[in-house]
């Protein structure tokens, strides 16, 4: 009997792939298997075996798999139903979404190796310099990578030059497997077996009595191997007072022995079994809420203000989770959150709990996954940012999604364009797992549906320890510099709250949503800007690296001091950032010390940590940040906030912009007053009677819910209806616009009514592609399904037209 696999491979491609087994390994093999096999000509690369059976493929002969990888599945088949999902409901491939979903260091794939050739007949006698360069190398090395001779080289370009060597006979070219993954090796020794009795021992000690550095490591190590197990190089060092030298020379007279053994890289922190929280009466009763809500199976959303204590009741409902040994996923929106909530549970759960997201090494990835998969009965919670639904769950029993409105759960680039939320609550249901959303502002689509009684409802309406709500008030902008009561971007009134904040030793918040000193610089003379040659954007001006970069494509370059149309020196910044925030904020204060959170400065692993850390322990008193300083982050004292501009959140050309603007304002709000002291929150603006600004100083959820949904109702929006956005790709405008009209003709066409477009978004150009859109919005009577498939053939028609085959499409479901 025949039989063959079919196999998930780490590419954008619509189908699977089918490959022959032999019996053994058909008996070997099962789903979730990951297996090395040819692809192409000679490209091997790791797939997921999804199904076995004895078909054989009608298109194409099939290939034998090269070997398979693993003695048990990498990934389960709940997984596997997970991909399929994400596949059908956001019209990616399988492949895409295992691209996404296993860390790379599990995804093993063939590098190029150049190989000499014993072919006699090979003429070396007319070769250039950079040809005769490699095949020299090559008598010194039995093999170089592709990236070893473009070294050699100091050229990008070398597979010209490669394929001249192999025409030429002189050079053969194959593929090897290549490991990713490499385990943390920490060296160790132990006394060699012929020293390890006391008599033995004393007459090692006679013979070193020479050399008292190695005699007194050597007895060190003696009484720190009292249960004959190797000692850490390192430790033996500190605790004798030796030295590197002193051990290698332990090693060279084989006195003592040297292993190389592996660690984990996964820290976990002690448990503290004296922390315990008792909830106030208020949680006491949301705690009980939630929990007939699961009960009853539904998804619970609680809505809880800032400060209210959230954190104490998911980890109430861990506690319960952990005792019976199940596994929970608590999901987070940023990495920056992270930092004090693992401290904090790692407190109550200690070494139950792990952490996951993408400012871990591909290494400590890996070493989670396998860690869930070596661990798979016993009770363990993962704290991780949206990549963590991926993770190999076995028994699945929680699920929380903290701060659940954030637009961070949303994937963008690239595919698969996932709503970690979403996903979230379809990963539940599979499992039969309990789901919570927790938000100080929920999304206008949770609220919706709880409202609509899909979700069961919970409020938190007061702050733990019945602490009030932080005092706002709006700042008029232009009424201040009308007055001429503005320093730099600060107002006379905020100034004065952060003077009075600093003096009675509490630390401020000050929030600007763009990082960088500077958006524009512009010619005073002839008001030429400098712009992006990737992108239809201006350069941002940086002060620290006193560059001008793009914040779209990365590209970067020195700031001029002349203007580039003119030439006259008079250029100035317009608009600001939380760089020059910083600086202005130094000079107004320059007893004190601050500090900036952004992209900017928290790009190291450990710099978010650092920077919490230290504002924690009250070494900064000002803090200067973008959206990162408003998300969850307790700090206990904090008394004021500072917005310094809030109508940059409002005037953006989004359906959303009002209700995020809601969102973030609130949550930065949340950040201060959170002990006994009310705090203080200053927005200024130059529209203090706008509704939004209006219903934030208020705390006003529900009006602005309700004036939101209206709008919503009206122009045709989620939650009421579903949307797709198409986004058509290309280097030449012209065939854009000509594949964007064609498409959206078809749509028309197929779907009749809501297609809107094509239309260039408000930046039509990034990194020298063109992007026009067409938005579909799917009405509620509307079978999504059937949308997709019509959205599906129109594609499939689309490429087979041989102009349009170079465009790139963009399919974005639920495109928030």
């Amino acid at each position: 009997m025949l039989y063959f696999a079919d196999v998930i491979l780490p590419l954008p491609l619509k189908r699977l792939f089918t490959y022959t087994l032999d019996e053994e390994q058909a008996n070997e093999l099962h789903k979730g298997f990951r297996v090395a096999v040819p692809f192409g000509k000679s490209k091997l690369y790791t797939g997921i075996v999804f199904k076995i059976h004895g078909k054989s493929p009608t298109a194409y002969e099939a290939k034998p798999i090269y070997s398979i990888l693993d003695d048990g599945p990498v990934v389960y088949d709940s997984q596997l139903r997970l991909w399929q999902w994400i596949s059908d409901y956001y019209m990616c491939s399988l492949g895409e979404v295992m691209r996404a979903a296993i860390p790379g260091g599990l995804l093993l794939s063939s590098e190029t190796v150049l190989i000499k050739s014993e072919s006699p007949s090979a003429d070396t006698d007319h070769l250039s310099d950079n040809e005769y360069l490699i095949y020299e190398a090559l008598g010194y090395q039995s093999q170089l990578s592709i990236e070893e001779v473009a070294d050699i080289l100091n050229k990008k370009q070398v597979l010209p030059l490669i394929s001249k060597l192999v025409d030429k006979g002189l050079v053969n070219v194959q593929e090897q497997l290549r490991e990713k993954y490499k385990p943390k090796l920490v060296r160790y020794v132990q006394l060699h077996h012929s020293y390890r009795s006391e008599h033995q021992l004393k007459e090692l000690l006679e013979l070193l009595s020479q050399a008292p550095k190695q005699r007194e490591a050597v007895l060190t190590l003696f009484q720190l191997q009292g249960d004959r197990r190797p000692v850490k190089v390192k430790t033996l060092i500190e605790t004798s007072g030796s030295s590197s030298a002193v051990i290698k020379a332990l090693i060279d007279k084989v006195v003592i022995e040297e292993l190389f053994l592996e660690h984990s890289r996964i820290v976990h922190g002690e448990k503290d079994e004296s922390v315990e929280v008792n909830l106030n009466p208020n949680q006491t009763a949301a705690l009980t809420s939630v929990k007939s809500g699961m009960e009853e199976g539904k998804i619970n959303l609680l809505h809880g203000v800032t400060s209210s204590g959230k954190t104490e009741i998911y980890i109430r409902l861990i506690e319960e989770s952990l005792e019976n040994s199940k596994q929970v996923l608590y999901l987070v929106p940023e990495i920056a959150l992270t930092t004090q909530l693992v401290k904090r549970l790692e407190k109550r759960f200690g070494k139950q709990v792990l952490v996951f997201h993408s400012k871990y090494s591909l290494n400590e990835r890996v070493e989670v996954w396998q860690n869930l998969l070596e661990n798979r009965e016993e009770g363990t919670v993962v704290i991780g940012a949206r990549s963590a639904i991926f993770l190999p769950w076995a028994h699945l029993d929680l699920i929380i999604v903290d701060e659940e409105h954030e637009v961070s759960y949303k994937q963008f680039d690239p595919a698969p364009r996932y709503h970690a939320r979403d996903t979230a609550i379809v990963l539940g249901k599979m499992f039969g797992a309990k789901i919570l959303l927790g938000s100080a502002t929920p999304s206008l689509e949770s609220y919706y549906n709880a409202q609509n009684n899909k979700y069961h409802y919970t409020a938190l309406k007061e702050r733990f320890n019945n602490v009030l709500m932080p005092e706002m008030e709006l700042v008029d902008l232009s009424d201040k510099y009308k007055r001429k009561r503005m320093t730099g971007h600060f107002s006379d009134r905020l100034i004065q709250e952060i003077q009075e904040a600093l003096d009675q030793r509490f630390q401020v918040i000050l929030f600007q949503n763009r990082r960088g000193f500077s958006p524009i610089i512009e010619c005073h003379t002839c008001g030429h800007s400098p712009q992006c040659p990737n992108c239809d954007v201006s350069l941002t001006y940086h002060q620290y690296k006193n560059q001008l970069r793009c914040h779209y494509c990365g590209f970067n370059r020195p700031v001029m001091s002349n203007c580039e149309a003119c030439g006259n020196t008079s250029l100035d910044t317009k608009g600001f950032g939380t760089e020059q925030v910083e600086e202005e904020a130094k000079t107004l204060f320059p007893n004190h010390r601050i500090a900036r959170m952004d992209l900017d400065t928290t790009r190291g692993k450990y710099s978010f940590d650092r920077i919490i850390e230290q504002f924690e322990d009250k070494d900064i008193d000002i803090l200067v940040g973008t959206q990162m300083v408003t998300k969850g982050l307790d700090f206990r004292d904090v008394k004021l906030v500072g917005v310094l501009n809030a109508d940059g959140l409002l005037n953006f050309p989004d359906f959303r912009s009002h209700e995020r603007c809601f969102q973030l304002l609130s949550q930065v709000a949340g950040r201060s007053g959170r002990t006994d002291v009310r705090g203080k929150v200053i927005i200024q603006t130059f529209n203090p009677y706008h509704s939004i600004l209006q219903q934030v100083s208020s705390n006003d959820y529900d009006t602005m819910y309700k004036q939101q949904l209206e709008d919503r109702y009206q122009f045709h929006y989620p939650p009421i209806y579903r949307i797709v956005k198409i986004s058509l790709r290309h280097r030449q405008i012209e065939r854009v616009n000509k594949a964007s009209d064609w498409f959206a003709r078809a749509l028309k066409n197929a779907l009749r009514t809501g297609v809107l477009g094509p239309e260039f978004p408000p930046i039509a150009r990034i990194r020298n592609q063109y992007h026009k859109n067409i938005l579909i919005k799917i009405a509620p009577a509307q079978s999504l399904t059937k949308t997709k498939e019509a959205i599906q053939k129109i594609e499939n028609s689309f490429l087979g037209i041989k102009d349009f085959r170079a465009v790139r499409i963009v399919i974005n479901v639920d495109s928030y």
